[in-house]
């Protein structure tokens, strides 16, 4: 039986969240704060977590990215639960690293289905390679670092995971529904321009590595 972590400092939510969940087959534990979630996972990590954005104690995104940089969790399946609906505020949450965006309200069946897809989607455990290079630019997998020409730049969550993507299928043209499942994960309002505007500022991080990441007019993105 898969363990689902709620965080949620609205009780009645929470306790929403977790009874749909255990009718569903879930085991599930509950969190009204970050200090509480955080040493139940140094336990034992579950196989997703349901994240609110606006936590007593810690912001949600904050949350979020100490968990993607830590090797033990960075591929933990997250769903963010918040009412911050915007669509600045979808970008920045799945930019963190969020998996999948809920905004509240929001319907029971919803969240279940929502939950049992990105459980689907997620791939088995497997030892990543140790680099995945193109010209100056490399990638060290078990640290999710990134290098141009031995200098170390910085890149978000998804910058990483989409430039890895890239990477990885060198030569091949990439379309952008490929892009997007595989890097997203999810639809949600603008995906076409926060595919390009991750693409812009890969290439100004990457400075002139950059234009090894060429655009496919009418199809995609291609890294050759």
């Amino acid at each position: 039986m898969k363990s689902i972590y709620v965080v949620e400092d609205d009780a009645n939510i929470r306790e929403i969240e977790l009874f749909a969940l255990k009718n569903s087959g879930y085991r599930t534990e509950g969190f009204e704060c970050a200090a509480d979630f955080f040493r139940a996972v140094e336990k034992k990590p579950p196989a997703l977590v349901l994240l609110d954005l606006m936590l007593p104690d810690e912001d949600g995104i904050a949350v979020l990215r100490r968990l993607r940089a830590d090797p033990d969790t960075a591929r933990l399946p997250i769903i963010l639960v918040t009412a911050r609906t915007t669509e600045l505020d979808k970008v920045k949450g799945l930019d963190a690293g969020a998996d999948d965006y809920i905004t509240k309200p929001f319907g029971v069946m919803e969240l279940i289905s929502r939950v049992k897809a990105l459980l689907r989607r997620m791939p088995p455990e497997t030892e990543p390679a140790e680099t995945c290079e193109l010209g100056e630019i490399t990638l060290r997998m078990s640290g999710r670092t990134c290098e141009v020409a031995g200098k170390a730049v910085e890149l978000t969550y998804k910058e990483y995971e989409l430039l890895a993507l890239l990477l990885k299928n060198t030569g091949t043209v990439l379309t952008r529904d490929i892009l997007m499942e595989k890097v997203w994960g999810t639809d949600f309002i603008g995906e076409s321009r926060t595919l390009d505007m991750h693409i812009k500022t890969l290439r100004q991080k990457l400075g002139e590595a950059g234009s090894h990441i060429k655009t496919v007019r009418n199809v995609g993105y291609l890294a050759s």
